[in-house]
């Protein structure tokens, strides 16, 4: 599919405002997302721009307080067996298995495991000095450049009408330029930006869905170089 231009998202972002509040068309929380992406007619990623290259879409509702995924990274960072660490540390999950599954904080949370972060490195820890993960920065921010180094991030005001929400695209921001090792380290000390473990036991091994790195929404602008409104 070929790329849409920047200028052209504007021009469509223009004729969906002059729309007012248009019914969520999926309930739920991706309601958002898929709503613009509908009346947009893109898919994500499908955005260009002649000096920023390729940009991903994100819609948020105003004000909304929850956490959005970035992406989800491993690579290589397990120092202890992860079956290990789930048989230490994990509890039984919601299917009764073993499981890791942690929003992981600089905390201790009821575990005993938290986040470190120091200049080259963010790590899980058990409060016995136990290193259980660590990722480097440097790797993290390959990571960030490869998935979401250029954002173009639209707001709605919402309303609940019976039940169903309608949206006003009336905002957007173009995050771009992607971000760096200290922005990084910053807001994982400000508990901006946490740690997913995602894995349980599956008998002879630890079956993992991928650590994710989650951002807080009302606070994903934070993570960028450059941020600038979008007016249309």
């Amino acid at each position: 599919m070929a790329k849409i231009t920047l200028k052209k998202i504007k021009q469509n972002l223009f004729k969906i405002k002059k729309l007012g509040y248009v019914k969520s068309l999926r309930s739920g929380p991706t309601g958002v997302g898929y709503t613009l992406e509908t009346l947009l007619k893109i898919k994500e990623n499908n955005i260009s721009s002649p000096d920023l290259g390729e940009i991903e879409l994100k819609s948020q509702r105003e004000k909304h307080t929850g956490m959005t995924t970035l992406f989800t990274f491993n690579n290589k960072a397990w120092k202890m067996d992860p079956l290990e660490a789930v048989r230490k540390y994990g509890s039984l999950d919601k299917d009764g298995r073993m499981g890791l599954y942690y929003t992981m904080g600089m905390k201790p949370n009821s575990a005993g495991l938290f986040l470190s972060v120091d200049s080259k490195s963010i790590s899980v820890r058990h409060i016995d000095g136990t290193i259980i993960a660590v990722w480097q920065l440097a790797e993290v921010e390959k990571r960030f450049e490869a998935k979401v180094k250029n954002v173009l991030l639209v707001k709605a005001k919402v309303e609940e009408r019976d039940g169903v929400e309608y949206f006003l695209f009336d905002r957007a921001r173009l995050l771009s330029h992607g971000t760096s090792q200290s922005i990084l380290k910053n807001q994982f000390e400000n508990e901006h930006l946490l740690v997913d473990l995602r894995l349980h036991d599956k008998g002879t091994m630890a079956r993992n869905h991928g650590t994710g790195f989650r951002v807080f929404e009302n606070k994903l602008e934070d993570l960028y170089e450059k941020v600038e409104e979008i007016t249309f």
